[in-house]
């Protein structure tokens, strides 16, 4: 699984077979889908993975029993292409023997399976410890009893009839298709993760935890000339259930010529828009390379913020443990130490959060059992923070984990994954109409399209779905092809304005890679509209020679 987000940049049209392989499972019934699995029941397997755990010499001991919950709705033009509903169930066991690391996993639930699966993370923890050159190091964590979270949802996506959705895609296409579209797909992406965590710490925690993603592709031609233009769907992925998809519920922000959402989305509504974007985007003149002033919108700053900050920030890339699949980080230890490093201008400020409400990441408690919370990583300009899970907090001296733990499967060993890392607006009142009345010479940039990043984290390229020329504080036409090049502290401190809280609003990415075996997870990215001044853009569409 590649960083860039496999599902999106495949084009998302093939239902399931874009599913990363992490998230697929035995094929089952909604009815199934909908049974969960007694909270008794996954306690006393726990306690028998515990036991045996401890009896053999482990001094300390965590399981996981999850449940793993997709469904995937995929159209195109007047046909569904794909409907599937995949489970994928089973146990993985933690421990620590000899100082080290051991870990095992099963999918055959009963007591003597369990017994045999704890005892091998034993002996793989005390085989791995002949290799150690220093123990593993905890951070302190408190058992909580018998506890549980729930995404605080509305409407459980698998309870909502395939009829009632499937109609909606199909709606979706019928409506692209009378705007002039040549093809359109659409499709629903719906996840629950159904996850128990138990440690010898003392801690049974049981979550529910949901999240869906409505997108679409749109696709223009020009008979004349055979030329094409596409527009993706300006939603975002969420933690929230189907009552994402409630259009009279839908909190409209108007960016100009284009219309985004807040907490609830209108997919009929954005769809027609984008017919109407690509037969714009066909007739758009090309950019004229030079420095402008940049005003993003959060459905493409997210995607920057991803690369840009969130992967730089993980204190494992920094330590040279992604090196081999991934790269390292400029974002180095002594920047951090010196407690000076100018990572952006004042303006900038952001806080990992893993706690936000309708966010990806939002869980109530990490896969290591840590209550989660927020932090700060650049305060005001400066780099203050990494984030970390309870075997790395020692390393910048703190006392508790950040709770970032994280694994994507039953049978994936948990390791630090990124949290929702947003950018915090302006406290002054400011919308992004007036902030466009300011800009002398600039582009206005809507949503996550081609980008490319070198291995520290630090020089960059990105491109948007739809970009907009503004002059003198008035947007005059589309543009295409418009990219802009620069290094992560170059752009950061180039941040000059900030909308407030009001114009606040998520992106995300479903399938974040990460991990030798790989490894996806779903996080989000929130913002205001942000202005980002004498940015270098070039033009992608030019011939060279």
């Amino acid at each position: 699984m590649r960083r860039r987000d496999f599902l999106y940049l495949t084009g998302v049209g093939a239902g399931a077979a874009l599913m990363p392989s992490a998230l697929l499972g035995n094929s089952i019934s909604v009815e199934q889908a909908l049974n969960p699995v007694d909270v008794a029941l996954k306690k006393k397997m726990a306690d028998v993975a515990l036991n045996t755990a401890k009896s053999l010499g482990a001094t300390y001991a965590d399981v996981r029993i999850g449940r793993y919950l997709n469904q995937v709705i995929a159209t195109r033009e007047t046909r569904v292409q794909n409907i599937a509903n995949t489970e994928s169930y089973g146990m993985g066991i933690r421990v620590i023997a000899n100082g080290s690391w051991g870990f095992a996993a099963t999918n055959i639930l009963d007591n003597d399976n369990i017994a045999k699966t704890a005892s091998l993370a034993v002996a793989i923890a005390k085989g791995n410890s002949k290799l150690l050159t220093e123990p593993v190091k905890l951070a302190p964590q408190k058992g909580y009893g018998e506890v549980s979270w729930k995404t605080p949802i509305e409407k459980n996506a698998f309870e909502v009839p395939i009829k009632e959705k499937v109609d909606l895609l199909l709606a979706v296409n019928a409506a692209a298709l009378k705007g002039g579209a040549k093809f359109v797909n659409s499709n629903i992406f719906m996840v629950n993760e159904q996850k128990y965590f138990a440690s010898s710490d003392g801690s049974y925690i049981d979550q529910d935890i949901h999240r869906i993603w409505p997108t679409f592709t749109v696709t223009k031609t020009d008979a004349a000339n055979g030329k094409f233009e596409t527009r993706n769907a300006l939603s975002a992925p969420m933690g929230l259930g189907f009552e994402y998809l409630s259009p009279k519920d839908s909190e409209k922000i108007k960016g100009g010529p284009v219309t985004m959402y807040k907490k609830r989305y209108d997919m009929m509504e954005d769809v027609i828009e984008a017919a109407a974007h690509v037969e714009e985007k066909l007739k758009a003149k090309p950019v004229e390379p030079g420095k402008y002033d940049l005003v993003l919108d959060p459905s493409h700053l997210f995607l920057t913020i991803h690369e840009s900050v969130g992967h730089p920030t993980e204190l494992d890339r920094v330590l040279g443990y992604e090196a081999n699949y991934a790269g390292t980080s400029f974002l180095t230890l002594d920047k951090w130490e010196s407690k000076k490093f100018n990572f952006g201008s004042k303006l900038v400020n952001i806080l990992a959060d893993k706690t936000e409400e309708g966010s990806l990441g939002a869980v109530g408690y990490d896969d290591e059992g840590v209550k989660c919370g927020n932090w700060n990583i650049i305060k005001d300009g400066i780099l203050v923070n990494y984030q970390t899970i309870r075997d790395q907090a020692h390393i910048l001296g703190l006392t508790a984990s950040q709770g970032c733990c994280y694994a994507d499967s039953w049978n994936s060993i948990q390791f630090q994954r990124m949290p929702n890392v947003s950018l915090a607006p302006s406290s002054t009142p400011m919308s992004a109409a007036e902030m466009v009345k300011g800009v002398e010479k600039g582009i206005y940039m809507f949503g996550r399209n081609s980008y490319s990043i070198d291995q520290q984290r630090y020089n960059f390229q990105f491109s948007s779905q739809l970009a907009y020329e503004i002059k003198e504080g008035k947007i005059v036409g589309m543009l295409k092809n418009a990219a802009y090049q620069a290094n992560t502290q170059e752009f950061w401190n180039s941040c000059a304005q900030l909308c407030d809280k009001n114009d606040y609003r998520l992106g995300g990415t479903f399938s974040d890679g990460k991990g030798q075996p790989g490894q996806v997870s779903a996080v989000s990215h929130g913002s205001p509209t942000t202005r980002f001044n004498g940015v270098n853009v070039i033009n992608t569409g030019r011939k060279i020679g």
